[in-house]
């Protein structure tokens, strides 16, 4: 469903004179909550996602996707920014990060240390212990950019 979300809201956004950075769906209960994280080379302000809400709002209300009640989230990356799409992964090199996996590899799902990009359909992280560990993307439930500071 995420792919299709993004499928659909991308060209609303950039539209919009901004960037869908990743779009994230959490389940509470009966009710959902739809956050989209939005980025621009000018920085992101609150008129910026407030635009992007009322047309998101509008779009999503015709296309009803959601069944039952939902809130609608829209907001920049942070400082903190997770990382969604592989490519994002290349960007951020050299950056320190911290990784969840969806399985336990060597007995633990965390995980943080340099970024060092990727390798086909794996991100290389260079842990504490200066080893470099390739996890393959798809196993990645998590990775959100460590800022200094």
């Amino acid at each position: 469903m995420i792919e299709r979300l993004e499928a659909l809201i991308a060209p609303v956004v950039e539209d919009l004179g901004c960037e869908l950075w990743g779009v994230e769906k959490l389940a509470q209960g009966k009710y959902s909550v739809l956050k989209i994280f939005i980025d621009s080379d000018d920085g992101i302000d609150v008129e910026d996602c407030a635009k992007v809400s009322r047309q998101v709002s509008s779009l999503l209300d015709v296309e009803d996707l959601f069944h039952g009640k939902y809130t609608l989230e829209v907001s920049s990356p942070g400082l903190d920014r997770r990382l969604f799409k592989l490519e994002q992964f290349e960007v951020f090199k050299g950056t320190k990060v911290r990784l969840m996996l969806r399985k336990p590899y060597e007995g633990r799902r965390k995980f943080v240390g340099l970024l060092c990009g990727i390798e086909e359909e794996d991100v290389v992280l260079r842990s504490d212990k200066d080893e470099e560990i390739l996890f393959p993307f798809r196993e990645i439930e998590r990775a959100n950019i460590i800022s200094e500071g």
